[in-house]
């Protein structure tokens, strides 16, 4: 049996992946730059969004292992990767 941490997290993997094909059907289906752009943009809020998710479900079925040193070092390093996705 799995654990309910990893189950989650690979569940909302899931449902990103099943998302972002989806998107790329639709952008094939509209046929247009302008719009599968638009379309491509909206799936700049997926990506982080999952990351947050993901991350902080991991984090907290390891948080009775990690120290609070090393979980701030883990944020830390969530920031920087959000910072680099989202700045423009």
């Amino acid at each position: 049996m799995l654990d309910k941490y990893v189950s989650s997290m690979s569940f909302i993997r899931l449902m990103s992946g099943s998302i972002e094909i989806m998107a790329a059907l639709l952008m094939l289906r509209l046929g247009r730059v302008d719009r599968a752009l638009a379309v491509n943009s909206a799936l700049a809020l997926v990506g982080p969004t999952v990351l947050i998710l993901t991350t902080s479900i991991g984090l907290a079925g390891m948080a009775y292992k990690l120290s609070w040193g090393k979980i701030l070092w883990i944020a830390i390093g969530v920031v920087c990767l959000l910072i680099g996705i989202l700045k423009k």
